[in-house]
């Protein structure tokens, strides 16, 4: 039996998609072990060969990871970076110190929320508030119980986007969609099986689905293998 080295990102949202894609491995009787990482340690972990296929680098920002003898497999879904809101507005310029109270964002997205902030008047005088990454859901669904009106700064997909009224909000320099692809080892793939890898080629999972995903997981507790067996099983979204 052929063991595959599966890698990914230690967030919930990266778990749930390394699940599901153990799902297709499984059913060509691939052995899965299963490695999280952080941003920062991928590179050497890829460059020493720990990991046999990451699931997914967001193409082109990650680019740097396919020099480590990586290929290119599939599109997955096609993550973005925009503003969101529960509040109705047609496009970033409606959006005011009058009609939101504060801005929103991750820690690990502060920087470039900070500097599209600057480069908005209308932005000028509401505050931005960081929260750790994990924590954003809870951060923005305690800001509304409160009865505060918020702007977040985010990556879709996201938990936050399993509710239907939460909404991207239009920024015209927020327009570059992304391509979560999956890496895999040009050693691996010269000698894995070809119909598994043309089924990872062409599998989708789509935005939609990674939002139930990680909402499934950072919000219902379910584990990472459940959350998958559900999205398989069409119990999480329409697919």
């Amino acid at each position: 039996m052929t063991t595959i080295t599966l890698g990914y990102l230690g967030t919930a949202l990266h778990a749930g998609c390394a699940s599901a894609v153990a799902r297709v491995l499984d059913a060509h009787e691939a052995e899965v072990d299963f490695i999280d990482a952080d941003r920062k340690g991928l590179p050497a972990m890829l460059e020493e060969g720990a990991i046999d296929l990451l699931v997914s680098a967001w193409l082109p920002r990650d680019a740097d990871l396919v020099q480590y003898g990586m290929r290119v497999l599939g599109t997955l879904y096609k993550p973005y970076y925009c503003w969101a809101s529960y509040e109705t507005f047609p496009d970033i310029g409606a959006v005011s110190s009058n009609t939101v109270d504060k801005v929103i964002a991750g820690r690990a997205d502060a920087e470039q929320a900070g500097k599209l902030m600057a480069e908005t008047p209308a932005l000028a005088d509401i505050s931005l508030v960081l929260c750790d990454d994990e924590a954003l859901h809870a951060t923005v669904q305690a800001a509304r119980d409160a009865g505060e009106k918020t702007l977040v700064f985010l990556a879709q997909p996201h938990a936050l986007f399993h509710d239907e009224s939460f909404q991207p909000v239009a920024d015209p320099r927020l327009t570059a969609e992304m391509e979560a692809c999956m890496l895999v080892r040009e050693t691996v793939a010269a000698c894995a099986d070809q119909d598994m890898l043309d089924e990872l080629s062409e599998m989708t999972l789509g935005n939609k689905v990674m939002s139930a995903l990680d909402y499934a997981i950072q919000i219902d507790g379910m584990d990472p293998e459940e959350a998958a067996e559900a999205w398989q099983r069409g119990r999480l979204v329409s697919r």
